[in-house]
């Protein structure tokens, strides 16, 4: 791979090229004859994308290295021979930016700095094999008419083609029920074998791969579970029965003797002009050149030399038109879907259709974590590209219909297909179909048919959320919620878009963080318990509020019960303080599990007794007090007014970061091949079931970039598909927080979702220079939030370093234990004086005061290190680069291992321990200087941890002898310094490590407002307010956000 050319000093840029030798061939297969046996090889093909490609940085890393780790990485399935050579059709499956390693494209470069070099792209090996797949040019046009801009067309054509090896294959007979027709129709077509000249490297290239040797299975979680297939929300009658394709569809049967042929006269010149005028323009342009295709043998490959259009064509037994939908040749057992927008012959005479995708699930980022939808249902698109007609094997018909979140679909009857929303490769997004898409002047077959629908009216009710129009308060849920970063973050975003969103619930099992979180949201419902417990508790309280709620108030019968009187045996140590019985005074709190620890789950009522202090309280059995129906009763409809759990329809925002433990690049015990057999990565499924219960408005998921690493990104494809398949509008994207004025780099994973009748977030562009620290799998590298090449970034701010965050801050001890001081110092950068910024300036709200006494700084002290790491620390000099390489009696050999020297004897510490400990010389096999390193002012961090381990980390201060305290490691994950820690100091630093970035989750806050005010495009990304990142709500308040979007 050749390497990245010299950055201009002004900029600080990384800019890469492909390597010319690196370009992946073209794909070129033959068609199976129309009833041939489905193959169990299906390939992926690499997505389209527009000729000025967003551009991603490339680290210096070492390609063999990368490939190797990438390989590793993936779950190996046994390699499969390649598919029989056959001429295909372009097939829509290019759409996955995660397969392979991409093909050459123009130069892309990305505002990144200090990564200056060439990316080592490994083979995407495991379920796929290792094939190199290229990634095709998006020329096609979605607005109808095809106004194509010629000089898109100038770019680089390629003209390889992949030969594959002669191979036999044999059809079976096949029974066909045509629409018009109550007669089945029995044929049997056989293939001619096609020999070519095998030319391609296997272990260059992807095998095909089996699709369908074993039908995947899935448990109501939508996980693979068993050899029984279920749809979790499709009706039940589907699951009884076959669906066939024999009303509606219709199988062409081809005469041995009959051709695909046009029919009637050409279209007249001037109109065909008039509605496909590029590529008579482009036919102009070419001939000159002698060229007659454009990307020749590529997958967006466009026939230039055409000589007329014709509106209709014959093949076999079928009549097609323009706008038919059509089955179309595949490579495994299933055929493609796509809408026909042309018929042209060239002046060759060959015959040929432009077509319109359709995606199945399967052909997108989802792959094999969608076997749980719907077979039937299609997305949209916007692809199209030219292919022979004899590819075409079938018409098909697809309805449109309105997605619907809750709603279960009984049938689509006439119809194969339906489809309800459009896939987009950019950032894997799943969106409502544009209104000003094609569709809607031109309707596929059918119209839109809400008829289709299950239109149960109890159903509805029951599970439709009715959302308020311009609520005046948004309600946020912060799942696995932590300290309270993520929300935090978003609230302070949306209101600097004029939208009040409020943190009204909150769930953590973490006492310590809970507590955090509450001292800093006094108004948020936090509970202290797990995912699990909690989705069960929401399930409990929504029978109860339906029991006992208002509407209850008006049943004819009259709760008979006298919990004045009702006596219960209770604890023993309530039995110690009084006579062994108690009369419920009231019920004080709610919770599902096993709080007693009795070994019993279920849910329980927290009881104040009579007569008894609250130290009493207990934790009670609901069946154990059912003769208190009416203390219930007031606890139930205290409890809805005042909110204190959501039921569906409350909740407009559902946030939250499912713990990754299970998946962490840190965690040595991970599950690298199947990550959600591990439990510690259930938390997504559990994320998804809360989704699923409450219907929210908006969904945001965070994680970490591991979620696309391991397992083929087995993890973030099932979060997705989750989404998609509860009809959310749903896209994925990476973000580093240092693009968003942090000193730490800190990628991250981050999943929109929007229902139906929302307008799904853009992900906000980069308002910072960036230090790169690493990099995505390459598969994914196309999520990267970044600039494209010619988009113009002249208000990019440079780079947040270590000295623009804490330079401000007084010197402390590796001693110091105070947990308030004041600052001693004023503000000496635009970031300390943001992050000094009071929380009435930082949300403008006058609830919590215009004016404030002397600030305080809260939370600046250290984790206090043991004696004898104090005492290594304070031999680390105070310099750029030092670390335990700097102290005496070790040598560095040759290969920058380093080791003890062999002559002198170890300096020993007043404890008797080696001066340079062990570890120093075992960690990464004795190449790592990361040992009691020293920060200094003009880095960053990669990424804060939960932990300052100065023994595998760079985490001293530049020019104190201790770790960062857990303020500045708070700074450098964005919290305003009045945000308070609770518990123990290494609580707190684990508090911090978890949390989302403030600024990132703000941002991402200001984006969600924009799209809850309709102002949002349907562009994947927007750009910030000038100076957004370090300006406070009231600085923003003059430049109201007024839908800018890039």
């Amino acid at each position: 791979m050749t390497s990245s050319p010299e950055m201009p000093a002004p900029i600080s840029t990384v800019e890469f090229q492909s390597d010319p030798q690196s370009n992946s061939p073209a794909l070129t297969v033959l068609p199976n004859a129309p009833d041939c046996p489905p193959s169990k090889h299906a390939v992926e093909m690499r997505p389209p994308h527009a000729e000025s490609l967003r551009g991603s940085p490339r680290l210096d890393s070492d390609p063999a290295a990368a490939g190797t780790a990438n390989a590793a990485s993936g779950k190996r399935k046994r390699k499969l021979p390649p598919e029989e050579a056959k001429s295909l059709r372009r097939s829509p499956r290019f759409s996955t930016p995660q397969l392979g390693k991409e093909k050459s494209s123009p130069q892309k470069k990305m505002l990144m700095s200090h990564a200056k070099g060439d990316l080592g792209v490994g083979l995407s090996n495991g379920r796929y094999g290792a094939l190199e797949l290229r990634r095709s040019p998006r020329l096609s046009s979605s607005n109808g008419n095809e106004n194509m801009d010629i000089n898109v067309l100038q770019g680089k054509i390629t003209s390889k083609r992949v030969h594959r090896k002669e191979k036999n294959s044999k059809v079976i007979s096949t029974s066909i029920k045509l629409s018009n027709s109550s007669v089945e129709q029995h044929f049997d077509v056989e293939t001619m074998s096609r020999s070519s000249t095998c030319g391609i490297d296997d272990a260059k290239y992807m095998r095909w791969s089996s699709e369908a040797i074993t039908s995947p299975s899935w448990d109501e979680n939508c996980r693979t579970s068993s050899n029984s297939f279920g749809l979790p929300e499709l009706d039940d009658k589907l699951l009884k029965k076959k669906y066939r394709m024999s009303n509606s569809s219709t199988k062409i049967i081809m005469d041995s003797e009959s051709t695909p042929s046009f029919i009637g006269d050409p279209i007249p010149d001037d109109e065909a002009q008039k509605r496909w005028g590029w590529r008579y323009e482009l036919k102009e342009k070419k001939c000159k050149d002698k060229m007659f295709k454009i990307n020749e043998g590529e997958e967006d490959e466009i026939i230039a030399n055409v000589k007329c259009h014709y509106a209709q064509a014959e093949i076999g037994n079928c009549i097609f038109s323009l706008g038919d939908c059509a089955l179309i040749e595949g490579e495994g057992e299933q055929n493609h879907v796509g809408k026909i927008i042309e018929f042209f012959e060239t002046t060759d005479g060959q015959k040929y259709f432009r077509v319109q995708w359709f995606y199945r699930i399967q052909d997108t980022v989802v792959q094999d974590e969608g076997g749980f939808h719907d077979k039937r249902r299609l997305f949209y698109s916007s692809i199209m590209n030219d292919n022979l007609i004899d590819c075409i094997v079938g018409k098909a018909n697809v309805t449109q219909i309105t997605p619907r979140v809750g709603w279960k679909l009984a049938s689509i009857s006439p119809s194969d297909f339906y489809y309800d929303m459009e896939y987009c490769v950019e950032y894997s997004t799943f969106r409502n179909i544009p209104t000003d898409n094609p569709v809607k002047t031109n309707e596929l077959s059918t119209p839109t048919v809400l008829e289709s629908l299950s239109t149960d009216a109890s159903t509805i009710t029951k599970n439709l959320p009715s959302f308020e129009i311009n609520k005046t308060e948004l309600a946020l849920l912060d799942l696995f919620s932590g300290c309270g970063g993520m929300s935090t973050g978003l609230c302070l975003g949306a209101k600097a878009s004029s939208v009040n969103l409020v943190t009204r619930w909150a769930v953590d099992s973490d006492k310590s963080a809970s507590e955090s979180l509450k001292l800093n949201h006094p108004g948020t419902h936090v509970r202290n318990e797990s995912a699990e417990d909690f989705l069960e508790l929401l399930k409990e309280w929504e029978k109860l509020c339906k029991r006992y709620g208002i509407s209850a108030a008006e049943r004819t019968f009259s709760i008979r019960s006298n919990c004045s009187g009702a006596k219960k045996q209770v604890s023993s140590e309530v039995q110690g303080t009084a006579a062994g019985a108690f009369e419920v005074s009231k019920f004080v709190d709610i919770c599902f599990g096993d709080p007693n620890e009795t070994g019993k789950r279920g849910l329980h009522l927290k009881v104040h007794w009579k007569g008894c202090s609250a130290s009493k309280n207990s934790w009670e059995p609901v069946k154990s007090l059912s003769n208190c129906k009416e203390r219930i009763r007031d606890f139930v409809r205290k409890g809805m007014k005042s909110k204190i759990l959501p039921v569906p329809g409350e909740v407009d925002v559902v946030c939250g970061g499912p713990p990754c433990q299970g998946i962490s690049g840190y965690n040595r015990f991970r599950n690298s091949t199947s990550p959600l057999d591990d439990e510690r990565n259930r938390q997504i499924v559990i994320f998804m079931d809360i989704v699923k219960f409450l219907k929210p408005r908006y969904v945001l998921m965070e994680n970490v970039v591991d979620i696309l690493r391991f397992d083929q990104g087995s993890l973030g494809r099932y979060a997705l598909s989750r989404l998609v398949h509860m009809n959310y509008q749903a896209k994925l994207g990476i973000i580093a927080a240092g693009c968003y004025g942090l000193p730490q780099f800190r990628l991250r994973v981050f999943l929109w979702g929007a229902h139906p009748s929302e307008v799904i977030p853009q992900f906000p562009l980069p308002t910072h220079d960036v230090i790169v620290r690493y990099w995505p799998p390459a598969e994914f590298e196309r999520l990267v939030v970044a600039y494209d090449e010619d988009q113009p970034r002249d208000e990019l701010e440079k780079a947040i370093v270590i000295q623009d965050a804490i330079s401000d801050l007084p010197d402390v001890a590796n001693s110091e234990t105070r947990d308030e001081m004041p600052y001693r110092k004023p503000p000496e950068t635009e970031f300390q004086r943001y992050i000094r910024s009071t929380k009435y300036e930082m949300t403008g709200s006058r609830s919590y005061g215009t004016t404030e006494k002397r600030p305080l700084l809260y939370d600046h002290r250290p984790y206090r290190l043991f004696e004898d790491d104090y005492l290594r620390v304070c031999q680390i000099p105070k310099r750029k680069g030092a670390n335990f390489r700097d102290l005496p009696g070790l040598i560095v050999g040759a290969n920058n291992v380093v080791r003890r020297h062999p002559t002198e004897n170890p300096i020993l510490l007043p404890s008797g321990k080696p001066l340079i400990p062990d570890y120093c010389f075992t960690y990464e096999q004795g190449k790592s200087k990361r040992p009691f390193a020293r920060l200094w002012w003009d880095e960053n961090l990669p990424t804060a941890l939960t932990f300052p381990s100065c023994h595998n980390q760079v985490v001293l201060h530049p020019e104190q002898d201790r770790v960062l305290t857990v303020r500045e490691f708070a700074r450098l994950q964005g919290f305003p310094d009045y945000y308070r820690f609770y518990g123990t100091v290494k609580e707190r630093y684990c508090q911090i490590g978890n949390a989302v970035a403030v600024p990132v989750a703000r941002a991402l806050g200001y984006a969600l407002g924009l799209a809850y005010r309709k102002l949002s495009g349907n562009e994947p990304l927007m750009t910030l307010p000038p100076k957004f990142s370090h300006s406070t709500c009231l600085q923003l308040s003059n430049n109201q956000p007024d839908g800018n979007t890039d």
